[in-house]
């Protein structure tokens, strides 16, 4: 089979579907791999590297798109990318189709056959391709919201430890899932004040057991939240409905209670977020200010540390890469009821049903479909 490899095109996003040595175990099992010029450069892998692992190295998009049969990407398909795609494609990436009606008619007007790296499963339910980039969102969440409150950006001047005679920042994370439980650690690790919130009470004692007083734990009602946005300097938002859109947990009003200068990171901006006044922002322009909160949204988080991203990515996806490839994409799903839950959109038919309930498509059972192809 022949794979491509696009450079990414959206605001300031380095990562790369596949890194060298990824290429190079594919060509290892006999496929083609063709890489756009540049794809990695700025993470570090050049065309030269491609090269000796095995790749082609084509001069544009275009060019891959013409000639590769799975398309490995990182980001959901820009509209540029997306005039490219043809019934002839399978196209393996994050997608997020729930809040975006655009993406979605556009893929399905496609034909393409597309699988989103954020619902395949795995045996225990667990999203395997959404873990490592949760992880690395939800530590730099906490990052991002420590830079976000320091003054000059438009925060209280806190400084999330404090310091001897100083208390320290009140960090409260809503969702105690990879985000949240990864957002947690560094908070703890930075010295602050954190409390965490979740509806499911074996991970709130899994927290309390791992942290003991450390970390306070809190069963997520209404009340629960309002007074614990209300009294925080950094709102971390980690809640996450597998390929559906997030709920908007904080609202308007729960933000006029916050301290102006206080901060909101949305985590779950990918799927719309989850606090009412977020809307996706960029690595070129962070963040905003709602109600004297500063909010950083920015959808593509891991990017800012594309690198560690890539390779974390790749371990994951390599996998499910080389079954595509080695069986074809229609054996490869058919035999893989966690890869099969990926299957967000195929031959012009929605087949992931919190998508179609979005966007008021008709659902499309994803095997039966499969096995007509």
């Amino acid at each position: 089979m022949i794979i491509g490899v696009p450079k990414e095109i959206k605001n300031n996003e380095y990562r790369v579907g596949l890194p060298p040595a990824a290429v190079r175990e594919l060509c290892g099992h006999g496929h083609r791999v063709v890489v756009e010029s540049l794809a990695g450069a700025g993470i570090g892998y050049l065309d030269a590297d491609y090269g000796a692992a095995g790749a082609t190295v084509a001069a544009s998009a275009r060019e891959v798109f013409e000639q590769a049969e799975l398309i490995v990407k990182v980001k959901e398909p820009q509209a540029a990318e997306r005039a490219l795609l043809s019934p002839d494609h399978t196209l393996f990436t994050y997608l997020h189709l729930a809040p975006d009606r655009v993406q979605t008619d556009e893929l399905v007007a496609s034909g393409a056959t597309c699988i989103a790296y954020e619902t395949v499963t795995d045996a225990l339910g667990h999203l395997p391709l959404l873990a490592p980039m949760s992880e690395v969102a939800g530590r730099m969440s906490v990052q991002a919201g420590a830079w976000c409150l320091e003054k000059a950006m438009g925060g209280r001047g806190v400084l999330l430890g404090g310091v001897p005679g100083v208390p320290p920042a009140r960090v409260t994370v809503i969702g105690g899932g990879v985000v949240g439980q990864s957002a947690v650690a560094m908070a703890v690790g930075m010295g602050a004040d954190v409390t965490v919130l979740d509806r499911n009470i074996e991970v709130l004692r899994a927290l309390d057991h791992r942290y003991g007083n450390r970390v306070h734990t809190l069963f997520s009602t209404r009340d629960a939240l309002e007074q614990s946005v209300s009294q925080a300097d950094l709102v971390i938002g980690a809640v996450l409905i597998p390929g559906a859109s997030a709920p908007k947990l904080v609202t308007r009003e729960m933000l006029r209670q916050m301290a102006n200068g206080s901060v909101i990171v949305d985590v779950a901006i990918d799927q719309g977020g989850c606090v009412e006044t977020s809307r996706p922002t960029t690595h070129a322009d962070p963040t905003f200010v709602e109600e004297g909160v500063v909010h950083y949204c920015v959808a593509n988080m891991p990017g800012a540390v594309a690198r560690t991203s890539s390779q974390a990515l790749s371990h994951v996806t390599l996998p499910f890469i080389v079954a595509l490839a080695d069986r074809g994409p229609v054996a490869a799903l058919l035999a893989n009821p966690h890869l099969r839950a990926g299957l967000n959109v195929c031959d012009g038919k929605v087949t992931y049903r919190e998508v179609a309930e979005a966007h008021g498509y008709q659902y499309t059972e994803p095997e039966p479909l499969l096995k007509r192809l």
